[in-house]
């Protein structure tokens, strides 16, 4: 049986893109971001949204790669994607000079590439997990537990369908994932998933997770878990995809894009805990 993109219900453009739309919001609802819950530290933000065909090809302006720079006009939705946002230059309050803790490195762009497959919520979610904890981490695993979770019937380890943030940030809670270890190599490429057999306990692996995570609606909220001078000045988000270094490491989205977002069944998955 195919899977489909639900909201279109036909299968995406482009096989890599993986996310999966929650049939119901009840974990939005639930838990949602409150200013209570709001982190006081900088911290990376998984989001899953459609995908358009506009975010295909950055445009260079400024110094810097942008998508979505007119809200009105983003072309056709291909698909549901997952990937992270990017803190990272906190404004230290004693100094009031600008620090980069956060960001991600030309390592981390190279090693988070999903290839051909629908791992996006897997690599987006590792992806967070990297730059807060300076480590990295067995995106197909993670991929894999979460399609264990999530309500359909046609997700299932091994396969090459996709799944949903919310699934994978479950996992995050009552598992964690696991630590990247040289030897799992070879399962990490994209080729037919029947060559690498995932299981859902590695033997004398670690699992490194998350105690609590909130759900934001909008794009204020989002900015500040970010804590981002430079996204403040410029209004818009830094986007870290794991399409490997044929897209560019990060590009900058709009912040009235990323709302139009959020606003379509979007999913933005907020770490509470540091």
């Amino acid at each position: 049986m195919a899977i489909n993109y639900r909201p279109m219900k036909s299968e995406p453009d482009d096989p890599r893109l993986g996310r999966l739309v929650p049939d119901d919001w009840k974990h939005v609802e639930r838990w949602g971001m409150t200013a209570e819950a709001m982190p006081t530290r900088p911290v990376p933000v998984v989001i899953g949204v459609n995908w358009y065909s506009d975010f295909d090809n950055p445009v260079w302006k400024g110094g810097r790669w942008w998508i979505g720079l007119d809200p009105k006009n983003l072309g056709s939705i291909r698909g549901g994607h997952c990937v992270c946002l990017e803190p990272g230059d906190e404004l230290d309050p004693v100094t009031k000079k600008v620090v980069h803790r956060y960001q991600d490195t030309s390592a981390w762009y190279h090693f988070y590439n999903q290839g051909h497959e629908g791992a996006c919520v897997g690599f987006g979610t590792s992806r967070m997990a990297t730059l807060m904890n300076r480590k990295t981490y067995f995106a197909r695993w993670l991929w894999d537990r979460a399609k264990e979770r999530d309500p359909w019937s046609d997700t299932n380890p091994g396969d090459d369908n996709g799944t949903s943030v919310d699934a994978a940030m479950q996992v995050m809670k009552s598992m964690g994932t696991v630590l990247w270890k040289p030897s799992y190599e070879d399962w990490n490429t994209d080729g037919d998933p029947a060559d690498w057999k995932p299981r859902s306990k590695l033997e004398g692996d670690a699992l490194e997770g998350i105690q609590t995570y909130r759900w934001a609606t909008n794009v204020e909220d989002v900015q500040e878990a970010l804590k981002s001078p430079a996204n403040h000045r410029v209004g818009a988000v830094r986007i870290l995809n794991s399409w490997g270094e044929d897209y560019p490491q990060r590009v900058w989205m709009p912040e009235e894009t990323l709302q139009r977002l959020i606003d379509e069944d979007g999913e933005v998955a907020i770490v509470t805990d540091r």
